[in-house]
């Protein structure tokens, strides 16, 4: 299972682009509600509200394979902020199961010291909260288990990323190109 962390302030589209191709692909994935969102409502930094899948309480790490933090401002703070959300990155990250961030969010593994000597990209003005790591400056960028992404431009070649370590190369361009990404 992927789960997508949603916070208050998230970037919409680096948070709905990964849900969809993930989902045409065939992997399953689940929008999580961060916060005190009784009713799983999140809004995004644009005013767009999202309903979330589930609540932040009720990730099951028995069955997590990744996990994806779309940035946006407020919502990279409010992941950085969050005990669960970075519980989570670090299960994961302990376990060699995919961390991918996207835009500033990437910061919030910076912040948890898990890019040293790793590659990585973030939205620009971002490199100095990346902590140690190899700043690439790539609208996406894999080093081992982690993935990153450096803005909502670059979403559905970030969601490609992922998806391909799940279906495939091959199977995860199919789905992109189905949808007339030609990158």
């Amino acid at each position: 299972m992927v789960y997508l962390f949603l916070a208050n302030g998230f970037e919409e589209t680096e948070a709905i682009a990964p849900v969809d191709v993930l989902r045409r692909s065939g992997v399953d994935i689940l929008t999580v509600a961060v916060g005190d969102s009784s009713d799983c409502v999140v809004e995004g930094a644009h005013g767009i509200k999202v309903k979330a899948d589930i609540p932040i309480s009720e990730i099951n790490y028995s069955d997590i394979d990744a996990v994806i933090l779309p940035g946006g401002m407020p919502g990279t703070k409010n992941l950085d902020a969050s005990a669960e959300v970075r519980q989570a990155v670090k299960y994961c990250y302990d376990n060699d199961k995919l961390v991918c961030a996207i835009c500033a969010a990437p910061s919030v593994l910076g912040h948890m010291g898990l890019l040293a000597g790793k590659k990585a990209t973030c939205f620009p003005g971002f490199e100095r909260e990346l902590h140690s790591s190899v700043f690439t400056g790539a609208s996406v960028t894999a080093d081992g288990n982690i993935i990153t992404a450096d803005g909502p431009g670059s979403a559905l070649s970030f969601a490609r990323e992922i998806a391909a370590r799940f279906v495939g190369e091959d199977a995860a361009r199919r789905v992109t190109d189905s949808m007339q990404c030609r990158f």
